[in-house]
C-alpha cells in the first residue's frame, strides 16, 4: 500500500511536471498593431516598430524562440530608422568638418558647423540642440590636425546616439528587454492564455499532490538519515538524474533572468494567482516567488518527517518556511496592490545588493512615513541586527532560520547536502571567493551611493552604472542563481552560501571573532563514523573536530544542526557560551541530547 502511494505520487507529479514543461511550447504568437501601439515607448519608435514588423504583422508563430527573433530584429531595425533621423549620418559629419580641411589653424565654430551640415535637415532643430548639450565642450577649440577635430566629433556624435536619441525616441538597452517581454506576453496566444486556472490545476496542482503522496510514505520508515545508498543514487551522487536536474535549474534560472520573454506562458499561467493578491497581472519574478515558495513548504513538509526526531530541526524548517510565505513572497505582493513600496523586511544588504541604488532610496523616501520606515528597517538590520544577533546565536540566526536562500538550500537542496566538497583546497578557494564578493559588493555600494549624493557617475576612473550592471550581472543573477540553485545537484545545496553570499560572510566575520555560539564536541564518546561530515551542507569536516574533542567555530557554520541530529552518540551539541564561559543548551537553541541519538 504504502509503495503504491509513493509510485502514484511519482506518476502524478511526473505528468505535472511534463504538462509544466509542454507548456512553454503551447499555442501561438501573434502581434498586432494595437500591441505595439500599447507598448511603444515613443511615438518615433511606434512608427519605425509599425514598419519594421510589417512583414509578420498578424501572422501566427508557433515557436518562442522564432518569434523572439524576429522581434528582436524589429526593435533593431527600429533603432537604426531613429537614428538615422535623429542621428548624424556621414555626409553631415564630413560637413562639420569641411570648412576647416584647408585650413592650416583650425578653430572650430559650432554654429556655423552646424548650420552648414544640417541646412536642409527636417530634424535640424533637435539635432542642433543635441549638439549643444553634449559638444558645447569644441565651440572655438582650437585643433592643429583635422583628423583630431573628426575624432571628437564622432565622440559627440556617438554619446548623442547613445544617451539621448535612443533613450528618448528609441528603445536603450535597459528598455529593450522590458520591451521585449511586453510584446511577447500580448501577444501570446492559446490554450495557457485562455484558460490559466485549468493549467495551473494541471501543472502545479498534480504536482503538489503527486510530491506530497511521495513523501508521506516517509512517515513510516526511521526518522533521521539512514545512509541508505545517497552514494548510489543517479539524483543524489551526480548520477544522469542529477545531471538532468541540475541542467533543467541552470537553463530555468537562465531564462528568468537573462531571456524572460520566452516564458510568457509560464508566467501568463500564474496570472490569476498575481490578480487575486496583488490586483495586477505577474511578472517574472511574481512567477519565481511563487514556484520558490511552493519549492520550500513542499520540500519543507519533507524535511519536518525527515528529521521529526528533532524539535530543532522541526521548528528551524516551519520557521523558514514562515518567513520565506509571509515576508519574502505574501507581504512585499500585498504592499504592492495597497501602493507601497515593494520591500522585503527580512531582506538584508549585502544579499539585497541594490537596497543602496539610487532609484530604491528615491521610492523609499518618496512613500512617506512607511518608506522612510522601510529605509530605517534595513539601515538598522545591517549595523544593528546583524552584530548583536550574530553576537548572541551566531549566523544561524538569519542563515538557517530567516533567509530564503537558506530555506531553500535546506528544503529542496536537502537531497543533496552530501556533495559538498570538504577537502582543505575547497575550504581555501571558499574563503577568497566569499570575501572576494563581499569586497565587491562594498565598493559597488561606496560607487552608487557617491553617484547618488553627488551625481557624478565617475569615480576614480569606474563608472559606478557599470560597476552595479556588473555585480547584478554576474553576481546577483549569475552567481546566486544559475551556479547558486542550478548546481545543488552537483557540488551540494550551501554552493552560493559557502562561495558567494556576501551577507554569509559578513555574518561569519562577526561569528568568528564576536559570538556566544559554538557546536561543543566530547571527543571521547566520537565513534568516526563519518555522518557529521557527510551530511555538512557547508563543507566542514566535522568529524576531524570531533575526533579531536575541538569546539566548531568556523565562519562558514550556519548552525543548521544536522550534524548533530545524525550523530548517533550525541557528541555534538548547538550551545551558547554564558557570561562565565560555560556553555549550555537554552530550548530551542541547543540540542536536547535525549533527542540526539539516531537509532
Amino acid at each position: 500500500m504504502i509503495k503504491a502511494i509513493k509510485i502514484s505520487g511519482l506518476v502524478l507529479f511526473l505528468i505535472g511536471f511534463s504538462l509544466f514543461l509542454s507548456s512553454f511550447f503551447l499555442g501561438y504568437y501573434k502581434i498586432d498593431k494595437n500591441i505595439i501601439i500599447d507598448n511603444a515607448p515613443s511615438k518615433p519608435a511606434l512608427e519605425a516598430m509599425l514598419n519594421s514588423s510589417k512583414n509578420f504583422l498578424n501572422q501566427k508563430i508557433t515557436s518562442p524562440f522564432q518569434f523572439v527573433s524576429k522581434l528582436s530584429s524589429s526593435i533593431e531595425k527600429s533603432n537604426n530608422e531613429i537614428l538615422l533621423k535623429f542621428g548624424f549620418n556621414k555626409d553631415q559629419l564630413e560637413k562639420l568638418i569641411s570648412p576647416y580641411k584647408n585650413n592650416e589653424k583650425i578653430v572650430f565654430s559650432l554654429q556655423k558647423s552646424l548650420d552648414l551640415a544640417l541646412e536642409n535637415d527636417p530634424e535640424k532643430e533637435y539635432k542642433k540642440e543635441s549638439f549643444r548639450e553634449y559638444g558645447s565642450w569644441l565651440d572655438q577649440r582650437e585643433y592643429s590636425n583635422i583628423g583630431k577635430l573628426k575624432e571628437d566629433i564622432e565622440g559627440v556624435i556617438q554619446n548623442i546616439e547613445k544617451y539621448k536619441v535612443t533613450k528618448e525616441y528609441g528603445i536603450d538597452k535597459y528598455s529593450r528587454k522590458s520591451l521585449l517581454y511586453s510584446l511577447s506576453k500580448a501577444s501570446n496566444n492559446g490554450p495557457v492564455s485562455s484558460s490559466p486556472l485549468l493549467f495551473i490545476i494541471l501543472t502545479y496542482g498534480l504536482c503538489i499532490i503527486g510530491a506530497v503522496l511521495y513523501i508521506l510514505p516517509k512517515l513510516d520508515s526511521h526518522p533521521g538519515i539512514k545512509n541508505n545508498h545517497i552514494f548510489h543514487r543517479a539524483m543524489s551522487n551526480v548520477g544522469w538524474l542529477g545531471v538532468l536536474t541540475g541542467s533543467f535549474l541552470i537553463l530555468f534560472y537562465i531564462f528568468l533572468y537573462y531571456f524572460p520573454e520566452y516564458m510568457t506562458s509560464w508566467i501568463i499561467m500564474v496570472d490569476p494567482i498575481s490578480q487575486f493578491i496583488k490586483n495586477a497581472d505577474a511578472g517574472r519574478f511574481f512567477l519565481y516567488g511563487f514556484i520558490y515558495t511552493l519549492c520550500i513548504l513542499i520540500m519543507g513538509i519533507r524535511m519536518i518527517i525527515k528529521y521529526r526526531h528533532s524539535r530543532y530541526q522541526i521548528i528551524r524548517t516551519i520557521s523558514v518556511m514562515f518567513f520565506q510565505t509571509a515576508f519574502a513572497f505574501l507581504i512585499p505582493e500585498i504592499l504592492l496592490r495597497l501602493n507601497k513600496p515593494y520591500f522585503d523586511f527580512k531582506n538584508i544588504w549585502p544579499l539585497d545588493y541594490d537596497f543602496f541604488f539610487g532609484n530604491e532610496l528615491n521610492v523609499l523616501i518618496e512613500s512617506g512615513a512607511l518608506g522612510l520606515f522601510m529605509l530605517f528597517w534595513g539601515i538598522a538590520l545591517i549595523i544593528i541586527a546583524v552584530p548583536v544577533f550574530v553576537f548572541f546565536f551566531g549566523k544561524r540566526w538569519y542563515c538557517s532560520w530567516v533567509c530564503g536562500c537558506g530555506g531553500l538550500a535546506e528544503t529542496l537542496g536537502d537531497p543533496y547536502r552530501q556533495l559538498s566538497d570538504k577537502s582543505l583546497r575547497s575550504w581555501q578557494i571558499e574563503r577568497y571567493m566569499i570575501h572576494g564578493v563581499l569586497v565587491f559588493a562594498v565598493i559597488m555600494t561606496a560607487a552608487v551611493l557617491y553617484t547618488f549624493f553627488t551625481g557624478e557617475s565617475e569615480l576614480l576612473g569606474f563608472n559606478s552604472y557599470s560597476i552595479r550592471e556588473t555585480y547584478g550581472a554576474w553576481i546577483g543573477a549569475g552567481f546566486a542563481g544559475v551556479v547558486g540553485t542550478g548546481f545543488y545537484p552537483l557540488m551540494g545545496n550551501r554552493v552560493w552560501c559557502r562561495f558567494g553570499c556576501p551577507l554569509a560572510a559578513y555574518l561569519g566575520i562577526v561569528q568568528k571573532f564576536k559570538s556566544r555560539f559554538r557546536i561543543t564536541t566530547n571527543g571521547g564518546q566520537c565513534i568516526s563514523c563519518g555522518n557529521c561530515s557527510t551530511y555538512c551542507e557547508m563543507g566542514i569536516d566535522v568529524r576531524w573536530y570531533a575526533q579531536r574533542g575541538q569546539n566548531i567555530i568556523r565562519s562558514s557554520c550556519v548552525g543548521c544542526g544536522v550534524c548533530s541530529s545524525v550523530c548517533p552518540r550525541g557528541v555534538l551539541n548547538l550551545e551558547l557560551k554564558d557570561e562565565e564561559g560555560r556553555y549550555n543548551e537554552p530550548i530551542l537553541i541547543g540540542m536536547d541530547r535525549a533527542e540526539v541519538a539516531v537509532k
